[in-house]
């Protein structure tokens, strides 16, 4: 039996499509019954037989601070891929990311201990992988974190969250560690994730900068976390990218997909500075959500350039281009929007 943690997510939901094609023993967890329409969704992109396919999972309601719930979860189960997290870059929300991704990693973790899960794989970001002072120097597997850097909350709870799991291959779990880029795929445009960067620049970012960061198709993770587990590869970590692309590359390519104008204007450092703080000042007085931090100002401006062969060697691995990967996702987001277009009571 495979139980999948996060499985409303837009890893969680590719990776049930692609487990359910050889394995009909399949759990996973959800947390709000109405994000599970959009794994049917997901399902719908690939197979016109979904509705099927979707009743083979096992689904039960649980959070991953509610041992009782996973108890429950992780009767009968043998292998545990684990991708929910709470993914945010807003400072005031650190206490709440350490109690889902590194509380919430631990629960799954000793439950794997408990239940003698066989192997456990873990979801995590190439956020958690340290940097080099050379720009131009790859970032490998290898590559050390500084806890003295100035990291973002979210970055620090995922490390906090992998220790979690290093903890547990001392304790009698084998695990393997996926640190993907920036994942881009279909079906989840409003979830504030990275699949709604394509509705960003489809309603129109009048910015970039030549900042840089690595990107993965979302088949290519969902692949590369079943091969793994499949293997007798244990105990290890894998970044998992497919190229590494400026900012503004990404945001050209994704234009030109969508038919609209790419950002035209650059972000200076100034204008970012600008940004952040009257972004701060914002929450302050209205107490709305922050969508720019400190830290989010750096990483637009930053070179981080990732290598991902130790994937490619070990399992003879092959990533889907990005130019490739944006023309699929932007395709289905455009059929979306039409058929909304047309029934916006979406039925």
């Amino acid at each position: 039996m495979i139980l999948v943690t996060g499985g409303t997510g837009l890893v969680g939901s590719h990776l049930l499509y692609n487990l359910l094609k050889t394995n009909d023993k399949i759990k996973a967890i959800y947390r709000r019954q109405h994000k599970l329409e959009l794994v049917k969704k997901v399902f719908a992109y690939y197979s016109s037989d979904f509705e099927s396919i979707y009743k083979k999972i096992e689904w039960i309601e649980a959070d991953l601070i509610d041992i009782p719930a996973l108890q429950i979860a992780f009767k009968d189960v043998s292998y545990v891929y684990h991708c929910a997290a709470f993914v945010s870059f807003e400072p005031d929300k650190y206490h709440q990311l350490r109690k889902i991704n590194i509380e919430g990693t631990a629960n799954v973790v000793n439950l794997c201990i408990s239940h003698q899960v066989k192997k456990l794989c873990y979801i995590s970001s190439i956020a958690t992988i340290g940097h080099h002072q050379n720009p131009q120097q790859l970032i490998t597997e290898d590559t050390i974190w500084n806890q003295d850097d100035d990291n973002s909350v979210y970055a620090i709870t995922k490390y906090g969250a992998e220790n979690e799991v290093w903890r547990g291959t001392q304790e009698g779990v084998d695990a393997v560690i996926v640190n993907p880029g920036i994942i881009i795929g279909p079906g989840l445009w409003h979830s504030g994730g990275s699949s709604s960067l394509i509705k960003k620049i489809y309603k129109g970012m009048p910015y970039y900068t030549h900042g840089v960061t690595a990107y993965v198709d979302v088949d290519d993770v969902v692949r590369a976390m079943v091969s793994l587990m499949q293997s007798t590869i244990k105990n290890e970590r894998f970044i998992v990218i497919s190229e590494n692309l400026s900012f503004k590359e990404f945001q050209d390519l994704t234009a030109a997909a969508l038919g609209v104008k790419p950002a035209s204007k650059e972000a200076t450092s100034i204008i970012l500075g600008i940004g952040w703080r009257l972004d701060w000042l914002r929450r302050l007085l209205t107490g709305k959500r922050r969508r720019f931090s400190k830290q989010m100002t750096k990483s637009a401006k930053s070179i981080t350039k990732y290598d991902a062969s130790k994937l490619k060697n070990r399992l003879d691995f092959e990533f889907k281009p990005m130019q490739v990967s944006i023309k699929e996702t932007c395709q289905l987001f455009l059929e979306d929007l039409n058929r909304e277009a047309k029934d916006p009571s979406g039925r």
